[in-house]
């Protein structure tokens, strides 16, 4: 009625109009109620409701990542704490001897060497820098040769031993050389396991050798060598296998073995045909890098004390990722024992590092046999 009243162009009173207003209201709210499809449909499309938000799902647990910065110097791993490390080695003669194993602190060690010593059987050097925070223990400790003194002195370090053969006591003593000895030197910083026999159960720590070394001033010389590390591995296609490694120093009842674990990509070292073991972690003692090095070794006294060629350079084997490289070492400019093939340095891949300086009769060759 109202609509016919407003296209006649008669001006309805205003209670008419109110209540026609309140009658249309609500009849559109009865058939908006009833889903009637004479509704009036909206212009525009209909902005849908937001669907009910279900729980976000608990994240999975996932490794931490790995610390940034540069890497240590001997293992071109990262550091925990992501600085650069200045800090001097430790190079600590461990006797090798069979009723010396299962050594203490091993696993912790950036680099270990192995040489002959009098008798056939190895003396080991354990290169200690990166894992200062170790504080179990480092032996047996065990005495230090010329050779021995110029192998830790190639990484700046401090020459940690006991006891010292008489041209070697000449050298540290005359010579200013930073060492530590049990016997001279150093003695209250050392001791004897009761559940072993003298002379392998001397033993020593990274805390103790820091304190003394420190109050001799040792540690004002900063750091040592730095090795090259690339993830690509030096060896290459044409590279022969090498999964299993024997090395004969002497005695032919003792043996040092490797076995390529391709999963860790390290090299698992044996000691007469046994796992080699690190007596404070149980660990089996591995290895990113092998390296092989060919000396001249001559005995110069009756009970068989040895010269060792380091010097000069000489042939080199280099193993990595289950293949082995012909290669040559030599000193370089800062002391330090280098590899080259073809006039450029070999890299690591990162990890440790185990040397073996084997003599050269009647060959390199014939004291290493891989497949």
């Amino acid at each position: 009625m109202d609509l016919n009243v407003r296209r006649a162009g008669i001006r309805p009173r205003h209670g008419r109009v109110k209540a026609a207003a309140a009658l249309l209201l609500a009849a559109g709210l009865l058939l908006g109620g009833c889903g009637s499809p004479a509704s009036v449909q909206p212009t525009s499309a209909p902005t849908s409701a937001p669907a009910p938000e279900s729980p976000s799902p608990e994240p999975s647990p996932s490794a931490p990542p790995e610390p940034a910065g540069p890497g240590a110097p001997l293992t071109g791993l990262p550091l925990a704490d992501g600085a650069a490390l200045t800090e001097r080695p430790y190079a600590v003669m461990v006797n090798n001897f069979s009723a010396a194993r299962p050594q203490s602190g091993l696993t912790h060690a950036d680099m270990l060497w192995e040489v002959l010593a009098e008798g056939g059987i190895t003396r080991l050097i354990a290169v200690f820098q990166s894992d200062a925070g170790y504080k179990g223990a480092v032996g047996p400790v065990r005495s230090i040769r010329p050779y021995l003194i110029e192998i830790g002195e190639s990484f700046h370090g401090v020459l940690t031993h006991a006891g010292a053969s008489t041209d070697a006591y000449e050298i540290l003593q005359h010579q200013g050389k930073p060492y530590l000895d049990e016997i001279s030197n150093a003695g209250g910083y050392y001791w004897r396991d009761k559940t072993r026999k003298a002379p392998h159960n001397l033993y020593t720590d990274l805390e103790k050798i820091t304190k003394i070394a420190s109050r001799k001033g040792y540690l004002k010389s900063a750091g040592g060598p730095s090795y090259t590390f690339s993830s690509s591995p030096a060896v290459d296609a044409a590279s022969p296998a090498a999964t299993s490694v024997e090395l004969k120093f002497q005695l032919q009842n003792y043996k040092v073995s490797y076995e390529y674990d391709a999963g860790s990509a390290t090299y698992k070292r044996f000691i007469d045909g046994k796992p080699h073991e690190d007596r404070e972690t149980k660990e089996q003692l591995s290895a990113a890098n092998l390296v092989v090095i060919g000396a001249k070794h001559r005995a110069y006294d009756d009970y068989g004390r040895l010269e060792v060629g380091l010097k000069d350079g000489g042939p080199a084997l280099l193993i990595q990722r289950g293949q082995v490289m012909e290669a040559q070492w030599k000193r370089g400019a800062d002391g330090s024992f280098r590899l080259e093939k073809d006039g450029r340095e070999l890299s690591f891949v990162p990890g440790k590092t185990f040397w073996h300086v084997m003599p050269l009769d009647p060959s390199l060759e014939g004291h290493v046999s891989y497949s």
